[in-house]
């Protein structure tokens, strides 16, 4: 009997050791908490299922990140980051409802297991309104990360650049060759494998979204705003891409409302609603010597409306040989648009390069189908081709375009068509304007 009474005591010392030793595992009380996202108690209740955390949640707010006034809040925000990357997959980076004012910034990988942790971003992200708060060259920036989402609570979650505050007051690239460099609100640069979804971009110094020597991403549901007169605040910017998806988005800006460009292959922009702004543009291409080739852009059920352009391909004059080929617009909507299709192989604004020395970036295979609507220009279309490397295989099915001005406009005349350079194959398929 003494003996077992012996072995009792020490099992229950071992089983004290144990419970003192997974209770130094846990935070110190003082340590910023984690919270098991499977526990109710611990966040907001939410009805949309893509913004409830996974895994442990890196709160912004319990790692120094204040909401509401005008405290500084990026030191918040990077040390809820380098935890949740520690943890990979299994986390969330978390930022609850309220207004957050957060300097240049970058969440930069790879994370654990080369799984970006899920981020929810619930709250509004407002940046500092001064060009000198920027030694960067971006505000937001997203690098090497793979497997990642962003997701918002629609309608809610913006982020607000505060461009016109001083961004907007430099001298515009579009009208002086000594433009400043603008900085682009949120850029993925390096990411693989991602999601970018119910988010709002309002007001930015340059671009409000860039993608960069990236694959794999879907741009989706996504609101970006800023007004007709800001400059060079094209809304998405992809480059040096491929396999990109932008959807159901509805963006109205100052310059293009998406923009494609060297290196891009395989990008896809469906359902996308554009205006103002410049319309949906490939290129510009040329303007850096041996740029990559653009190929496999697809642009369908889109609405442009109110802008300087509708769908666009515009290349440098002087450029070096490069090629834009397999290339689809197609079930396109127009209101009131000027230039509604144009290709544009004599781009050479501001005098930064010889007009005289045509383009020769090659473009081919090029299908425009079904695109119906008004517009306002001299012609509903412009084919200004490179008479050095023609135009090859263009086709235009089931375009019906019907120009709108005013009545008493004397001056107004109907071009239709305005064909210069050189063009090998053009087909012009049951169509009217």
């Amino acid at each position: 009997m003494k003996k077992s009474g012996f072995t009792l005591i020490v099992s229950v010392l071992v089983v004290f050791a144990a419970i003192c030793l997974v209770g130094a595992a846990r935070p110190a009380p003082d340590s910023p908490p984690e919270w098991d996202g499977d526990d109710s108690s611990a966040l907001p209740p939410v009805d949309d299922p893509e913004l409830r955390p996974r895994g442990l949640v890196f709160d912004v707010t319990h790692h120094g990140a204040v909401a509401g006034g005008r405290i500084e809040s990026s030191s918040g925000f990077l040390a809820a980051w380098d935890a949740a990357c520690d943890h990979g997959e299994r986390a969330t980076f978390y930022v609850p409802e309220g207004e957050y004012y957060v300097g240049p910034v970058e969440f930069s990988g790879p994370c654990k297991n080369n799984q970006s942790p899920k981020i929810v971003i619930r709250g509004n992200v407002i940046a500092p309104s001064k060009l000198n708060s920027f030694p960067s060259k971006s505000w937001i920036q997203f690098t090497h990360l793979n497997g990642f989402s962003i997701i918002g609570e629609h309608g809610k979650t913006n982020f607000d650049a505060q461009g016109a505050v001083e961004a907007w007051k430099q001298n515009s690239c579009q009208h002086s060759s000594h433009c400043k460099t603008l900085i682009p609100s949120l850029k993925f640069d390096n990411v693989s494998n991602g999601t970018i979804r119910n988010i709002s971009l309002s007001n930015a110094k340059g671009f409000h979204l860039v993608i960069h020597k990236s694959s794999n991403v879907h741009v989706d549901n996504v609101i970006v705003t800023s007004p007709r007169d800001s400059p060079n605040t094209d809304g998405i910017h992809v480059s040096h891409s491929s396999n990109i998806n932008i959807s159901s988005s509805t963006i109205g800006v100052g310059d293009d409302c998406v923009s494609i460009i060297a290196g891009s292959v395989n990008v896809t922009v469906f359902d996308v609603t554009c205006g103002p702004g410049h319309g949906i543009s490939i290129g510009s291409l040329g303007k850096f010597e041996n740029e990559e080739d653009v190929s496999g852009i697809s642009v369908n059920m889109c609405r442009i409306h109110e802008t300087q352009n509708g769908i666009r391909i515009k290349t440098w004059t002087g450029s070096t040989p490069s090629n834009a080929y397999n290339m689809t617009f197609e079930d396109i909507e127009m209101t009131n648009v000027s230039n509604p299709i144009i290709i544009d192989q004599k781009y050479c604004p501001n005098g930064k390069c010889d007009p005289s020395k045509p383009s020769k970036v090659k473009i081919k295979d090029v299908t425009i189908k079904n695109v119906r609507g008004t517009y306002k220009s001299d012609s509903a279309v412009t084919l200004l081709c490179s008479p050095s490397v023609p135009c090859e295989n263009m086709k235009l099915v089931d375009i019906n375009l019907t120009p709108n001005h005013e009545e008493d406009d004397d001056e107004w005349r109907e071009g239709n068509l305005n064909l210069n350079g050189a063009v090998d194959g053009l087909q012009v398929i049951n169509s009217n304007f």
